[in-house]
């Protein structure tokens, strides 16, 4: 579906008793109803639990840290309740140290100040940390099964956790935190900013050990990317054995047939997929046959779009 574009349609979920209703309009302005009542975008997680793939994350591989930062945050944040307030405790913490920083640079503070930040600095970006790497352990297995499936004669895929706080043998994340922080505390004045810390940590995808950014064509970095995401599928499916809504965006172009062949099949076999694309003819043909197809055209209230078929 285009950026212009704009869905009016529900879903029920008649197993735990909740109906959805979400329009999209035209400018982005959204309308999300829970059992007919109007409720905020955010509740729609307690309820529809998605994982996407859009055209945007192929920047995922060879894009910006802190793309793959928002990913990883996003993965682990389902299987640590602690992780969302172990982020809003940190990022708190980051923020009053790096102008606290400023300030002594500036002459206008005192290090000795520093401290009452580092204690809720260090505990949650430690705990940030090694839920990361929990996660990265968790991911491993079904990452590696997800990049078989589509691309069978390929190396094995991985995700590297690259910190410039790595523990040493025996050591726990928040003590090579704390340890970093001690040897970089004279820079971190000069640069008046935190300078080690999950902020600026990164992933790597790797193939065979090797750094997928450094050689993969547009197709093995797609092949990447999707099995990330079925991977996700299987994690979030393995919490309590309900399976997410798998949406995928413009899938299947720069993948070569071989790979499509092996993609669909993954595909059928899902509980539910919604697959969008702006040509039909994108969609590979066998999983043509097998879908149950939808249009979204114009019409609907206020230049909403609504969306028709699915016999």
């Amino acid at each position: 579906m285009g950026p212009s574009a704009a869905v009016g349609g529900g879903a029920d979920s008649s197993a735990h008793g909740v109906s959805l209703e979400i329009t999209l309009q035209t400018g982005g302005r959204k309308k999300i109803q829970v059992n007919g009542v109007p409720r905020r975008p955010s509740v729609l997680a307690e309820h529809l639990r998605t994982v996407l793939f859009a055209p945007e994350e192929m920047l995922l591989v060879i894009g910006p840290p802190t793309l793959r930062r928002t990913a990883v945050d996003g993965l682990t944040a389902p299987h640590d309740p602690s992780y969302a307030s172990n982020g809003t405790t940190y990022s708190r913490a980051l923020q009053q140290r790096n102008s606290l920083l400023r300030s002594i640079r500036e002459g206008e503070a005192d290090r000795d100040q520093l401290r009452l930040w580092d204690e809720p600095f260090l505990a949650s970006g430690g705990a940030i940390v090694a839920a990361r790497l929990r996660l990265l352990e968790l991911l491993a297995e079904p990452l590696a099964t997800a990049h078989r499936e589509i691309a069978p004669a390929e190396g094995r895929l991985t995700i590297g956790y690259a910190s410039n706080a790595a523990p040493v043998p025996g050591e726990a994340p928040g003590d090579a935190l704390a340890r970093r922080l001690r040897e970089t505390a004279e820079k971190e004045v000069w640069n008046g900013s935190t300078l080690v810390g999950p902020h600026r940590d990164d992933l790597i995808f790797l193939l065979d050990g090797r750094d997928l950014a450094t050689f993969a064509s547009r197709g093995q970095q797609r092949t990447a990317i999707l099995a990330l995401k079925l991977a996700e599928l299987d994690l979030l499916t393995a919490l309590d054995g309900r399976p997410p809504l798998l949406l995928l965006d413009d899938v299947f172009s720069e993948l070569d047939p071989a790979r499509r062949v092996h993609l669909v099949r993954r595909i059928a076999e899902l509980p539910q997929a919604l697959i969008t694309t702006t040509d039909p003819d994108d969609i590979d043909p066998d999983l043509r046959r097998r879908a149950r197809p939808w249009r979204v055209v114009p019409g609907g209230d206020e230049g909403a779009a609504v969306v028709e078929g699915g016999a």
